[in-house]
């Protein structure tokens, strides 16, 4: 692993050596904690995770977003902490897809209360956008087919 240029820390699987790089203030954490979400149980890698979500640095934070989302695939539940991270954060920016990912993965008994309401609200708005966007197709084609037949 090489810490100053991020190479192999997808594949970090120690925390304890995560916590030693964040100590020494090596860059690339958020880097590593995806690696940790692959490699780690999730209560392990869930802290770290939640740290580096505050973390002032963008690109460091955004992964720590992807992380969460991972470990919602890959473990089809979440921590108590990173339900309250996702929801701080909400929908519509660096969230948006790990919340999404949480959605789609963590059974809706398992959820929290305000993820079961933004399963129920993105359920029904996607809904209807279908069917507004089938509509609108439909209505597409019928114009088509009549200015067809006008130009016959």
């Amino acid at each position: 692993m090489r810490w100053e240029t991020g190479e192999g820390l997808l594949g970090l699987a120690d925390p304890a050596e995560w916590d030693a790089a964040f100590e020494r203030g090596e860059d690339h954490l958020g880097t590593a904690v995806i690696g940790l979400a692959f490699h780690c149980p999730l209560e392990e890698a869930s802290p770290r995770i939640v740290q580096v979500m505050g973390f002032p640095d963008g690109l460091q934070r955004m992964n720590a977003f992807v992380a969460a989302g991972h470990a919602a695939r890959l473990n089809q539940r979440l921590t108590p902490e990173l339900f309250a991270a996702l929801r701080a954060e909400g929908l519509g920016g660096v969230a948006e897809h790990p919340i999404r990912d949480t959605l789609t993965f963590v059974p809706y008994r398992d959820l929290p209360p305000w993820f079961k309401r933004r399963w129920v609200y993105l359920t029904v708005r996607n809904k209807l956008e279908y069917w507004w966007l089938s509509s609108v197709d439909a209505i597409e084609d019928g114009r088509r087919a009549l200015r067809g037949r006008r130009h016959r």
